[in-house]
């Protein structure tokens, strides 16, 4: 039977909701009582319900699947959306509520850090605070910082730190800051979230990032969006027509394959794809519970045509390095 970790699982911490009340711009929170609207200016829309967040509903579907350990993160919006007063706050709060599920579970939880991005010093004070005091394993990272991108020049310290102490970069879909161009008929979720996660990765590549820190591991969520079905085109654009280098001297292909997928797709051929593109060394397995059910997705990734010890990796044995569990 395999070791089985998923990559990509959230908690929501109440005194988190609460603050966003609080936030005096988009997004916003309205409600309480544990059922809460998230506002991004009408573009986009999420109900909030922390009962969906339990760890005691989290815990009895990961036993319902087989999965020993999930690496948790506080879904988004992340604390660099919110007003400045606010923003090292909500990270402690994510951060501390993190920390303590994994005190009370060590052998079923793995915390991701939230970072107060927007601010590098104060991204950098917390970020040890987490690595050091908290045990935090990876950092998590919108696909925009407050409405900049990832590879904003104030930002490269934070990725240089996180790299010096060994912390994957976790890429995680936000509400694009295109998303309004998209907001009919659901968009953002089906598409705009894909399409926001590949260009922030496109953009730590080609701005040299992953270059001038090789230490740098990034995870891509969601089958790396659509990224792999791209790259033949982004290959033939810098490398043929020589657009896009000003920062990069390798291939981005070669750069791309220092980076692990998660497998949160259901859909057979998106996770084939996945496996053929990066190969099963490079692959999580992760449900995105409890947005989607573990069953959803585990049972595409178990359909792979792989070996057994390659579905051991890709179901626990890449995650147990990279994110360091014993």
């Amino acid at each position: 039977m395999s070791f089985i970790v998923d990559c990509q699982s959230h908690i929501f911490p109440r005194a988190y909701a609460e603050l966003l009340t609080r936030n005096s711009k988009s997004p916003r929170a309205t409600g309480g009582d544990g059922v809460y609207l998230i506002d991004y200016d009408g573009v986009q829309r999420f109900r909030l319900d922390l009962d969906d967040y339990s760890p005691a509903r989290k815990l009895a579907d990961m036993d319902a699947n087989g999965v020993d350990i999930s690496v948790i993160s506080v879904n988004i919006p992340t604390p660099d959306m919110l007003d400045p007063e606010l923003a090292l706050a909500g990270a402690r709060i994510c951060n501390d509520a993190i920390a303590e599920l994994c005190h009370q579970q060590p052998e079923r939880f793995i915390g991701i850090a939230s970072l107060p991005l927007n601010d590098a010093a104060a991204a950098i004070s917390e970020l040890e605070r987490a690595a050091h005091e908290l045990d935090l394993r990876a950092v998590f990272l919108p696909s925009h910082i407050n409405g900049s991108p990832v590879d904003d020049g104030r930002f490269e310290s934070v990725y240089a730190r996180a790299a010096a102490l060994g912390l994957p970069l976790v890429l995680h879909p936000a509400v694009p800051t295109w998303g309004a161009a998209i907001s009919d008929h659901s968009m953002i979720p089906m598409l705009g979230f894909m399409v926001d996660t590949s260009i922030a990765m496109l953009r730590l590549i080609l701005s040299g990032i992953m270059e001038r820190h090789p230490a740098l591991t990034v995870v891509h969520p969601h089958c790396g969006g659509v990224l792999p079905y791209v790259m033949g085109r982004v290959v033939e654009q810098t490398e043929v027509k020589r657009r896009g280098r000003d920062h990069i001297r390798q291939s981005p292909r070669e750069t791309y394959r220092r980076v692990y997928f998660d497998l949160v797709s259901p859909d057979d051929l998106a996770v084939d794809f996945a496996y053929r593109f990066a190969g099963a060394d490079k692959l999580l397995f992760g449900s995105d519970h409890p947005w989607v059910s573990i069953d959803a997705i585990i049972r595409h990734v178990r359909a792979l045509d792989c070996s057994e010890a390659e579905m051991a990796q890709i179901l626990g044995g890449n995650a147990r390095r990279l994110f360091r569990i014993n």
